[in-house]
């Protein structure tokens, strides 16, 4: 195998470091991911003339929905062996910390997360926040859709970093070795589905500028459901099984979770470009 055909990949972990302070590129890059979106829905905000103070607390059910929901859904749908079989494991579920089998633990931050999970769990802290905040469901829903690209694209560059959910062995001549896994040259697909989801958010602000009386029909929500379930049901053939149990199945769990999104997406869109 030649490997200079290929890309060795195998980045520092941390971004930077203060003293004993330490912050990851996989945090940094949630954080950025975040950050552009905050920007973006303010911005959908404000031009559609929605009063500041209904902005304001957005931000706060988006992030508690998406960790929530991102971490019990890697939890309950991936390794409920681990984490409901024991108190040790039900613990680490809900906290960020790991318990050492000299019986101490240690803060290792969230370690493990899945987007089936953050989708259901941003759906349903927004429609808290509509409850709470009185804004139309359907335009806070369409919003949040046309920005939601940002925030995959940089979490699936932060699984780039980490060097997690590899693709499966291939000789495409852009294909990565991901030294810390092994020296075999693999698929990037996290780089595949970041490159889809930065594809994705200018798709949603083209047809924005096109047609921005959509928003409130529901049709950016099924378009997002739609675009980004369909692709990622593609892309797991070119990625490695997360857990053991995923080799017996027809299709792995990413694809079966994701057929329920893309059936409601594909609805929600063409009702939504019916109004």
């Amino acid at each position: 195998m030649n490997t200079l055909l290929y890309i060795i990949w195998n980045p520092s972990l941390e971004a930077f470091s203060l003293g004993s302070f330490s912050v990851r590129w996989y945090s940094m890059c949630w954080l950025i991911g975040l950050l552009i979106a905050y920007l973006v829905v303010r911005w959908l905000y404000k031009d559609q003339k929605i009063p500041q103070e209904k902005f304001e607390p957005l931000f706060i059910y988006c992030f508690l929905g998406i960790l929530i929901g991102a971490r019990l859904g890697h939890c309950l749908f991936y390794q409920p062996d681990y984490y409901l079989t024991s108190w040790k494991g039900f613990v680490e579920m809900l906290l960020p910390i790991h318990f050492g089998n000299d019986g101490g633990w240690k803060m290792v931050g969230y370690q493990g997360l899945a987007s089936h999970g953050g989708t259901l769990g941003l759906i349903l802290a927004l429609l808290l926040y509509v409850k709470r905040i009185k804004v139309p469901m359907w335009q806070v829903l369409d919003n949040i859709a046309i920005a939601t690209g940002t925030t995959a694209c940089f979490i699936r560059l932060g699984n780039l970093m980490n060097s997690e959910i590899i693709g499966r062995t291939t000789d495409v001549p852009w294909a990565f070795i991901f030294e810390r896994v092994d020296q075999l040259p693999r698929h990037p697909g996290q780089l595949y589905e970041a490159i889809a989801y930065a594809i994705y958010f200018v798709l949603c602000i083209v047809f924005y500028k096109m047609y921005p009386k959509k928003v409130g029909t529901g049709f950016f929500f099924g378009f997002c459901l739609f675009f980004i379930f369909t692709f990622r049901f593609f892309i797991e053939y070119t990625k490695e099984i997360q857990e053991a149990f995923e080799a017996s199945l027809p299709i792995d769990m990413g694809q079966i979770l994701s057929i329920p999104f893309i059936a409601v997406g594909a609805w929600f869109m063409v009702k939504g470009w019916k109004k």
